[in-house]
């Protein structure tokens, strides 16, 4: 799951269109900062993240709710545009935002490490973390050559493919989250 709503494949066009420009330096240190923030992120939600909704007076119920809407959201948007889109100009932390947070550590990564944490344990949570990071990075660095593979369309045609499972995977979570509430 984790792997499916990070979506390191269906970021590659949005990751071309962000360093498009750069050199091949420039675009290996966007995708190791925006790799190492994400895990660091999901690390942290999955040791600390039931305490850190609770600061906040969040439950996991509702957490996976907005999870899922706004995952949702995502997917319509990959869906009927086949990429993120922006307003202004994007930065120099691009690696940062938009890739790090929301792309590979949003609602969805976050929330699947929380229940991961709670069902499987630290140890198999954060195995899985570091597992999918680290493909996450490999994608990355070869995003060229990846690219050349699918072309503009394959890229396109596999963004809609994994829109639509981020959008069955938000309409479980919110399934998974009105269940909760439900049965509280």
């Amino acid at each position: 799951a984790l792997f499916v709503v990070i979506d390191p494949i269906g970021t590659i066009p949005l990751f071309i269109t962000i360093t498009h420009n750069k050199t091949k330096k420039e675009r290996n240190e966007i995708s190791k900062t925006a790799v190492l923030t994400a895990g660091a992120l999901l690390m942290i939600f999955a040791i600390a993240g039931t305490q850190i909704l609770s600061i906040f007076g969040i439950t996991i119920a509702s957490f996976m709710i907005a999870g899922g809407i706004l995952l949702f959201i995502i997917s319509v948007e990959l869906l009927t545009h086949g990429s993120w889109r922006f307003g202004g100009d994007i930065s120099d932390d691009s690696g940062l935002v938009p890739l790090a947070f929301p792309l590979l550590a949003g609602p969805g990564a976050i929330a699947a490490v929380i229940l991961s944490f709670q069902t499987s344990g630290l140890i198999t949570t954060l195995i899985s973390i570091v597992i999918v990071i680290g493909i996450t990075y490999v994608i990355y660095y070869l995003t060229d050559p990846i690219y050349k593979i699918l072309g503009r369309r394959g890229s396109l045609i596999i963004t809609r493919v994994f829109a639509i499972l981020v959008a069955a995977i938000a309409v479980q979570y919110i399934v998974n989250g009105l269940e909760s509430f439900l049965n509280n």
